[in-house]
């Protein structure tokens, strides 16, 4: 039973966790070398208590990354528990089923030690720009095919490097020096957040933070379950339907099920499609990840991101569906599916609070990753470049053009792109009209054309959704525009991992979002 703390040093202390998380990830994105992390913000960073509960969270970072580190943490010390750590220690793990849903996304966990014991920990998750195997996209057959998979394992034991793990990591990349220069942010993030985490300790007198921590996450309980028990009882049903790479149709149902006197939602996908055999499968960290902040971007945005807000929301689905992945099954362009997540609980919770959700959007943004040689025969390998459609209108106000909802992940910009690999952009303009109508119209999407500029033969994989099936409105809001991916202004409808001519030009007309209301 944790003792209430007075709310004048509560308020005080959780400012200073805030500023402890949040210059983790503004160190994070200093140091890393990847223009995804820098430019785009594509991490997380989150503090947790000596039981590996979040307590904390930075104000960067995405969804499917923030609320897979609060998950990951566990499972990571679950594999190596705490009285196997030592100050100067770091794990690590990529692992789907325990992170954050594909290999590209590395969590690195450092114990935080105070007069040698362990009072907290301080995690990041990241995407790389390279794990080996088969690159970004949906064309790898199984899991094993897409890269390099690490369990939960010390990268620093004591201070000093795993010299055997950093050998395996460093001969299955193609670029190991981006991918180290990255470990190395995330590792130099963690051990700040330490320092200042001791730093705050000795300002405030505070031998741990468990009693902090406890307070913080239990208010956030409460807040989260009272805000819940405002809400109508019953079960409310949702469904979405988009088409992925390839063509095929992927349909997500939810029941979202709200139960006052206990004050949860459980939020259950049974009725949803099967598994796919394209790399767009969904491990359950993921789902819970965006099914969470749905809910909670609607419920009460405004409480602290953490295990005690997030833990009166409950997710399930049917083993082995689309949105609930059974090895070996490829999950590499999970997020071409998880980003649809969201909208069938929206459009469930819209009977009961339609002045709080928005109208279907564009989905998930498309992944661009390119891979060749330089004029000087050196290999290059991009980080993921995303681009993002409309987002749907809400009540009150028009969707944001060329902004998606719900990953947060801004576009990194041509310049960099242009100045860190051999990429030339031929346009980058809004599709205007391209939003649905309605008393409030859906966001715009946007035209892109790019081509590489080494001279030479290069591979693409990307990843464009939404080329047939168009964003839906709601309550009486017409669907947005759909999209279209162009190679030398010829339609593609599976554009999967491919090799390109030197002259080759890529044109994306990314979806517009739908619109909300009659107009």
């Amino acid at each position: 039973m944790v003792n209430t703390m007075n709310l004048i040093e509560l308020e005080i202390l959780w400012s200073n966790l805030i500023s402890v998380v949040s210059e983790q990830a503004r160190a994070l994105q200093r140091i890393a070398f990847s223009p995804i992390v820098r430019e785009a913000g594509d991490l997380a960073t989150a503090l947790f208590d000596a039981d590996a509960r979040m307590v904390a969270q930075a104000v960067t970072g995405t969804p499917g990354h923030i609320n897979s580190l609060g998950n990951a943490a566990g499972n990571m010390i679950d594999m190596i528990p705490s009285e196997e750590l030592a100050p100067g220690d770091v794990l690590i793990t990529n692992d789907p089923w325990k992170s954050a849903g594909h290999f590209f996304d590395i969590t690195l966990l450092t114990p935080i030690f105070r007069k040698r014991r362990l009072i907290a920990y301080c995690g990041s998750t990241i995407h790389h720009t390279d794990i080996g195997g088969y690159g970004i996209g949906a064309g790898a057959r199984d899991i094993h095919e897409e890269g390099l998979w690490i369990p939960t394992l010390k990268l620093y034991e004591r201070g000093r490097p795993n010299k055997t793990l950093h050998d395996m990591i460093r001969r299955n990349v193609r670029t190991p020096d981006a991918i180290f220069g990255d470990l190395a942010a995330q590792v130099s993030s963690g051990r700040m957040g330490g320092d200042r985490l001791n730093a705050l300790c000795d300002r405030y007198n505070l031998k741990d933070i468990a009693k902090l921590s406890g307070e913080i996450i239990a208010r956030s309980d409460r807040a989260t379950r009272a805000a819940i028990r405002k809400l109508p009882a019953g079960t409310c049903h949702g469904e979405t339907s988009f088409d992925v790479p390839g063509g095929d149709v992927i349909t997500l149902k939810t029941a979202v099920t709200i139960d006052t006197r206990r004050g949860e939602i459980m939020i259950d996908f049974a009725g949803s499609s099967g598994p796919s055999r394209h790399g767009i499968n969904v491990v359950m960290a993921y789902t819970h990840a965006y099914s969470t902040f749905a809910v909670r971007s609607v419920l009460n945005p405004e409480l602290p991101n953490n295990f005690g807000s997030l833990a009166p929301i409950k997710v399930k689905a049917p083993p082995g569906c689309i949105v609930n992945a059974a090895y070996p099954v490829p999950v590499n362009a999970r997020h071409v599916v998880g980003m649809y997540v969201p909208f069938p609980i929206l459009k469930a919770l819209a009977t009961i609070m339609p002045e709080r959700v928005l109208a279907e959007g564009s989905g998930a943004v498309w992944t661009m990753q390119i891979q060749g040689r330089d004029k000087d025969d050196a290999p290059f390998t991009s980080s993921m470049f995303n681009y993002s459609g409309g987002m749907g209108a809400r009540f009150g106000k028009d969707g944001l053009s060329a902004t998606c909802y719900p990953t947060g992940v801004a576009a990194v910009p041509v310049e960099v792109l242009e100045a860190s690999i051999p990429l030339e952009f031929t346009c980058k303009e809004l599709l205007r009209g391209t939003g649905g109508n309605g008393k409030y119209r859906g966001g715009d999407g946007q035209r892109i054309g790019f081509r590489v500029r080494s001279g030479r033969e290069w591979h693409l994989n990307a990843i464009p959704s939404r080329l047939r099936l168009r964003a839906e409105g709601l309550l009486g809001g017409e669907a947005g525009a759909a999209g279209s991916f162009l190679i030398n202004n010829e339609i593609v409808i599976d554009a999967k991992k491919r090799l390109m001519q030197p002259d080759d030009e890529v044109l994306l007309h990314t979806p517009g979002g739908g619109g909300f209301g009659k107009a």
